[in-house]
């Protein structure tokens, strides 16, 4: 065994920083360390006894970084901490993390820093670089998507469970997964102090048994400072989480599906520090892109860093004037806006409120030069799919707040019943109103982002803020997906529908203007008139035809002409269909109000939409018979 007299220690460098190998087999070790009583090292070479303590000296210290090198190391398994007087420091940079192996056990682990020091083998891997126009987003939580026992698969809320699932995401039709907080953070923890007046206080500690303190509480999504740079041990159904994440992201990316990270940044989070947390993951781990959450994170800082440009970065907005020269448009587009906008416009749009067409219409057409957008209807906040349409009122008792927490705008509608019912007009008004949901994001010409389960119908009974649900309110149950497989189905064939036209996912903004002389815009708005919209106050339906001849299905051949017929109202509409080429004719491929969905011909002239339902109907040729025919007729 090591020991501190077996070490020689050298002059380090300061970068990297945390823990590294050198080229000679050495262990490097660099820390910024602001204190001016003694500091350094403190090695644990075993996982009982006291660690061997190698202090740094000023001639180790370049900066504010104290470095140096150690040799003797080189084939012992150790942990480490830093320490400055009497505190000890835990490394934020190591890439490993110890003491919380085991999910929701520990209030105050007493935390170490680890060394990943093997190699990977990534067998050619590179960066998809999926466009964001052809990008299907879902959202996942690591832990929840297969902790259910109904998940079937074998590591269950691990990395390695969804490598598992990664037929069942093919099957779905997913190019990406957005995972919501998978670095070491410390999720059991104590209740924060919360403001409270007088009486809430009295009540509140009244409650608790004599010299009893409240029991602390999981932090479930994760979205609090963490240790940045190591995947979290808990999500590993080994001991090894670095190289568990890396191959979850190398099979992911050998079935054609992205990684894209959430990182959520407090204020007091260094601005240089978040770039260097950002690159690693990039580098070390293949990341294909990041969700910024926080304020004052450095989105220009980032967006210029030459390492990033072929990173999708997404955040609530960019400053687009510190990023591109002279409006530039960027090769590679790679930022997105991700925020609320489309959400609640398409939500209201939805339940069908007043003066909430155009600004749904606003939403659905969306699509800047510089950055892409991230369009949802629903998010981890919030809301599920099947919880918008089934209720109007949050119900978050379970969380120990006494309902006060969590989002009171909602702009949902429950149809009519609030929570679950066995009532067949209800249920079936739902199924449709989800459909709808559906459709209206996945033909938006934004990026769409769908919630894992929302696709089966799953619910969290009415609690639109599980963040401390760590228990079935948040595991997804896959049974759904049988009990609910016709809607399942659809959705599989609205994102297989969206996929198939390029014309519903351009990678720039629709003109509205017919700019390559072919006859039609490449977007038009109609309504029980055709080419005439009316779009008051009161109106809720309008109908958008896309011109194909805007956009080739494989290189050469145009797309079909697709219209699609929004009708919010509660009552049916008739939309008149634009006449199209000669030798075509409207065929009805998708319709909400259908229980059944198959390929219809229209009489050419309308379509009758269902109150609170959506059809697609796209050019299909003309029989030979009804070219005759047609024919016949101009004579």
């Amino acid at each position: 065994m090591t020991s501190r007299h077996e070490l020689k220690i050298l002059p380090g460098t300061p970068y990297p920083m945390g823990v590294s190998l050198t080229n000679d087999g050495k262990v490097n070790f660099a820390a910024a360390l602001h204190t001016r009583e003694e500091c350094g090292v403190l090695l644990y070479l075993h996982a009982a006894g006291k660690p061997v303590r190698i202090p740094f000296t000023e001639k180790n210290r370049i900066g504010n970084i104290y470095c140096m090198q150690a040799e003797g190391l080189e084939d012992t398994k150790f942990q480490y901490n830093f320490y400055a007087g009497e505190e000890i420091i835990t490394d934020p940079y190591a890439d490993v993390i110890y003491g919380n192996e085991r999910w929701g056990r520990q209030t105050d682990p007493k935390l170490r820093g680890g060394f990943s020091r093997h190699t990977y083998d990534w067998e050619n891997d590179a960066p998809l670089m999926t466009p964001l126009s052809e990008t299907i987003l879902y959202l996942v939580h690591p832990r929840g998507f297969t902790r259910h026992a109904s998940s079937g698969v074998e590591h269950k809320g691990t990395f390695a469970g969804i490598v598992e699932k990664i037929p069942y995401l093919k099957e779905l039709g997913i190019t990406a997964i957005e995972l919501m907080p998978s670095y070491e953070f410390l999720e059991l923890e104590k209740p924060e102090c919360r403001e409270m007046s007088m009486e809430d206080a009295v009540n509140h500690y009244r409650d608790l048994p004599a010299g009893e303190e409240e029991a602390p509480r999981i932090n479930y999504w994760g979205y609090k400072k963490g240790y940045y740079f190591a995947p979290k041990m808990s999500y590993s159904s080994s001991d090894c989480p670095a190289e568990e994440f890396k191959d979850m992201v190398k099979k992911l990316h050998q079935n054609g599906i992205e990684v894209i990270m959430q990182f959520y940044f407090p204020v007091d989070v260094k601005r240089a520090y978040i770039l260097e947390v950002i690159k690693y993951w990039v580098f070390s781990c293949h990341v294909d892109g990041f969700h910024l959450l926080g304020v004052h994170i450095p989105t220009a800082l980032l967006a210029t860093e030459p390492m990033l440009g072929n990173t999708k970065l997404f955040y609530t907005d960019f400053s687009c004037d510190e990023i591109y020269d002279n409006s530039d448009i960027p090769a590679y587009k790679n930022l997105a806006v991700y925020n609320d906008d489309f959400m609640y416009a398409v939500r209201h749009f939805l339940k069908s409120d007043e003066g909430s067409l155009l600004p749904a219409l606003g939403s659905l057409r969306k699509n800047p030069r510089q950055t892409g957008v991230i369009n949802y209807v629903t998010n981890y906040s919030g809301f599920t799919l099947a919880d918008l349409v089934s209720y109007d009122r949050k119900h978050n008792e379970d969380n120990g707040e006494e309902n006060r927490d969590g989002e009171n705008y909602n702009v949902s509608w429950n149809c009519g019943f609030e929570g679950r019912t066995r009532k067949k007009s209800v249920q079936e008004l739902r199924g449709r109103q989800m459909k709808n949901a559906m459709l209206l994001l996945l033909t938006s010409q934004g990026t769409p982002m769908i919630v894992s389960g929302d696709e089966f119908g799953f619910s969290h009974g009415g609690n639109n803020n599980p963040y401390c649900q760590d228990n079935g309110v948040s595991w997804l149950n896959w049974r759904l997906q049988e009990t609910n497989q016709e809607f399942f189905s659809f959705v599989k064939q609205a994102i297989a529908y969206r996929k198939k036209h390029p014309v519903l996912h351009r990678p720039d903004e629709l003109a509205m203007m017919d700019y390559i002389a072919c006859g039609y815009p490449d977007l038009s708005y109609h309504g029980e008139e055709a080419w005439k919209l009316k779009a008051d106050n009161l109106s809720r339906q309008a109908g958008l035809m896309y011109c194909g001849c805007y956009a080739k299905t494989d290189r050469k051949n145009d797309d079909n002409f697709i219209y699609i017929a929004y009708n919010m109202h509660w009552e049916e509409h008739d939309f008149a269909l634009p006449s199209l080429p000669a030798g075509l004719k409207w065929t009805r491929v998708l319709d909400t109000a259908a229980k059944e969905n198959g390929v219809q011909d229209e009489n050419g002239k309308t379509a009758a939409v269902k109150g609170r339902s959506v059809q697609i109907l796209e050019s299909r040729e003309k029989t030979e018979k009804e070219k005759q025919k047609a024919g016949r007729k101009k004579k």
